[in-house]
């Protein structure tokens, strides 16, 4: 494991990062949350390190629509809250993830989605969550367009894990995820064919497919050069 990116001090606390990250964020999902984008396929997504892989899925139904909050919790340092997910879903069991969930109809926004899911899923109470903007949407090969909520999280609330959907909950220092040393290239066979994808290892953590591909998303909007 590789040490932690020193991050300006700046930008390692609640103050540096509200002043820092919303003018490099959106504020507003980018539109292949709301419509399907057509070929090539836009970036980010599972597809970037996979040529041909949207081509074989070879997919007609339309993108479920999902939001997810990643949460960067006002610690000194700060750190990104994570959940692993329960081993019988029947999408991503097992995995870490962000908070977060399909949008409903009865959402009001993509923002109202990521803060009711985390709400649902670990307990954490809406008034604890400051929106700051959003990442790139991001494309899954399972067929999600998931919009990346980035939020300070007030720290001190306890959170529990719900059962239904969630294992554990934990926080990994930011400076971490934000050094691109400690973002790796993984693959694995999926569907009869080599997939590659990122991945973190953070102590007995693994983080991996399109958790890391937001991370790494997060990465080149706020932290390179």
């Amino acid at each position: 494991m590789q040490p932690a990116l020193e991050l300006p001090p700046s930008m390692n606390s609640a103050a540096g990062f509200r002043a820092h990250a919303p003018p490099l964020l959106s504020r507003a999902p980018s539109a292949t949350v709301l419509s399907a984008p057509s070929s090539p396929t836009a970036r980010p997504s599972d597809f970037d390190l996979n040529p041909g892989l949207e081509q074989d899925l070879a997919r007609t139904t339309p993108l479920r629509q999902a939001a997810v909050l990643v949460p960067v919790v006002a610690r000194q340092p700060l750190t990104v809250l994570f959940t692993l997910r329960t081993e019988h879903l029947a999408n991503h069991a097992g995995q870490v993830s962000f908070p977060g969930g399909k949008i409903d109809d009865s959402d009001a926004s993509a923002t109202a989605t990521a803060i009711r899911e985390a709400q649902e899923e670990t307990a954490l109470p809406g008034s604890a969550v400051e929106p700051l903007g959003f990442l790139d949407t991001y494309r899954t090969s399972t067929g999600y367009s998931v919009a990346p909520l980035v939020s300070l999280i007030e720290p001190g609330h306890p959170l529990r894990p719900n059962p239904d959907e969630v294992a554990d909950i934990f926080e990994v220092p930011l400076s971490f995820l934000m050094d691109p040393a400690n973002i790796t290239l993984h693959s694995r066979m999926w569907l009869g064919r080599e997939r590659r994808f990122y991945a973190f290892s953070y102590k007995n953590r693994y983080i991996w497919g399109a958790t890391a591909g937001i991370l790494n998303n997060m990465r080149e909007r706020l932290y390179s050069d």
